[in-house]
C-alpha cells in the first residue's frame, strides 16, 4: 500500500519512529530506530511495509528497499512473524543473512533472537535460491551459474530443495546420501523428488 514515506523525523524510541508528513504523524516500527537519532527534525525517506492481520495493523520501515524485500520474504517463513523478522534485520546485514541462507549456515542463523535450529532450517528450506531479487548489488556473482545448462540448473535446484525438505522432516545426512545418487539421475520437480525419496526411505 505504501512504498515509502518521506517527511520530518519527529520522534525516536526503542520500538518505533514517528515521521510527520502533511500534518499526519506515521508511527513506523523499524529494525533499529536509533540509527535515525542524528536525523531528528530533518526530512528522511523510509521504505514501508503495511502489515495487516485480524488483530494487528502496523507500519514497518526500512532504510533500503533490500531490507524491505528481505523482511517480506522472512514473513513467509513458518515460525517468523514481524517482530522476529525485525530482530533478524536489526542483528544482521542483508548480505550476511542472504549469504548464510544460500550457504546453509545454520550456526550463523541461530544467533538471531528467537531463531532455533528448526527455524533456521525452515529459513533455508523456504528461501534458498529465492533471494535473487534482493542481492544483485551485494553479490553479483552469487547466483551466477552460466556454465550450467538451464535445464540442469532447474533440475539441480529442485533436487536441492527436496534434500532440504527431507532433512527438515528429520532424515539424517547418512540416510539422504544413500538415496541421492539414484535420485540425481532423474529430472523431476521438487515434489516428485520428495515423493520418490520417501518411497525409498520408507522401504
Amino acid at each position: 500500500m505504501y512504498e515509502f514515506i518521506k517527511g520530518s523525523l519527529e520522534f525516536v524510541c526503542p520500538e518505533y519512529i514517528v515521521i510527520e508528513n502533511n500534518g499526519i504523524g506515521y508511527q513506523i516500527s523499524t529494525p533499529n530506530p536509533f540509527i535515525y537519532s542524528s536525523k531528528m527534525n530533518t526530512n528522511v525517506t523510509v521504505f514501508t511495509y503495511h502489515y495487516v492481520r485480524e488483530d494487528l495493523i502496523a507500519l514497518y520501515g526500512f532504510e533500503t528497499r533490500e531490507e524491505k524485500k528481505l523482511f517480506t520474504k522472512l514473513l513467509n517463513v513458518s515460525g517468523i512473524g514481524p517482530k522476529g523478522a525485525l530482530a533478524i534485520l536489526a542483528s544482521g546485514e542483508v548480505q550476511q543473512v542472504v549469504s548464510a541462507i544460500e550457504n546453509e549456515d545454520e550456526s550463523y542463523l541461530i544467533k538471531f533472537p528467537g531463531v532455533g535450529k528448526k527455524t533456521a532450517r525452515q529459513m533455508i528450506l523456504d528461501l534458498k535460491g529465492k533471494l535473487q531479487d534482493i542481492v544483485p548489488d551485494y553479490f553479483p556473482n552469487l547466483f551466477n551459474a552460466d556454465t550450467l545448462p538451464i535445464a540442469a540448473q532447474s533440475t539441480n535446484h529442485a533436487f536441492e530443495e527436496a534434500i532440504l525438505a527431507l532433512k527438515a522432516l528429520g532424515y539424517s545426512d547418512k540416510e539422504v546420501k544413500k538415496i541421492s545418487p539414484e535420485l540425481r539421475k532423474e529430472q523431476l520437480s521438487t515434489d516428485q523428488y520428495i515423493k520418490k525419496a520417501l518411497q525409498r526411505l520408507l522401504k
